[in-house]
């Protein structure tokens, strides 16, 4: 695989637009971590954000070398799929610790010390599961919910400084992951949406990179779907 492959597209696009991108993963993946941001120029730093001093080192971090932040994206995520009557309190824990209850914290401690600079941007990626929910997947659609609750409550604290947050809920896109699906319900996933098609990472990557630019200051407190006009959660 090349260097460039290797980022994920919202920081290869955020880099292309002129952002230092400083990646976070936890210590286990430092070694793809670090060749994630050097394939975009930009820096890392290992980190479990669901420590209970992650919010504090992250913002140590972020005010000692960079001078505060511009851009927050909220994009690590986890998944145990279970039903409900079969979920264990680990699995449902583990992806409320990851998806929603960590950003929550990092936006408060960056709000209440002010690291978030002026103009700043904070863009949380939902998903249509948010809105809609999922077979098997109660508890990362409540995270989802919940990741768009955060720009909702979150919006009207943030028009003081001024800064915005928003939040981006994917439909199907086309991954990896959506790959190894079996093949009628991938077909299903491309053609629940006025576009008949699946989306491309790159969509959502734009998406976040519109909401983290000056010129769209007048949008918080918002989710954007980029599923194509999906039936689900229409």
């Amino acid at each position: 695989m090349r260097p460039a492959e290797l980022a994920p597209p919202s920081r290869k696009t955020l880099a292309r637009d002129g952002a230092h991108v400083v990646c976070l993963d936890v210590p286990a993946q430092g070694e793809d971590l670090s060749r994630v941001a050097n394939a975009v120029g930009g820096s890392s730093l290992q980190l479990d954000i669901t420590a209970e001093k992650a919010p504090a080192a992250l913002a140590e971090h972020l005010s000692t070398r960079h001078q505060g932040v511009d851009i927050v994206v909220h994009n690590a995520g986890i998944i145990r799929d279970k039903t409900l009557a079969r979920m264990s309190e680990a699995q449902w824990d583990s992806v409320l610790a990851v998806n929603v209850v960590a950003p929550a914290r990092i936006n408060d401690h960056f709000v209440e010390h002010q690291v978030l600079r002026t103009g700043g941007r904070i863009v949380g990626l939902a998903s249509i599961a948010g809105i809609a929910g999922n077979a098997g997947q109660t508890n990362y659609g409540a995270t989802k919910a919940g990741v768009i609750g955060l720009a909702q409550t979150l919006a009207p604290r943030l028009h003081s400084l001024p800064a915005t947050i928003n939040a981006v809920a994917p439909g199907f896109i086309e991954t990896k992951m959506t790959a190894s699906m079996p093949v009628t319900v991938r077909e299903v996933g491309r053609r629940l949406n006025s576009l008949a098609q699946g989306g491309l990472p790159i969509d959502v990557a734009e998406t976040i990179a519109w909401l983290a630019h000056p010129g769209s200051a007048g949008v918080s407190g918002c989710v954007v779907r980029v599923c194509g006009q999906s039936l689900l959660g229409a």
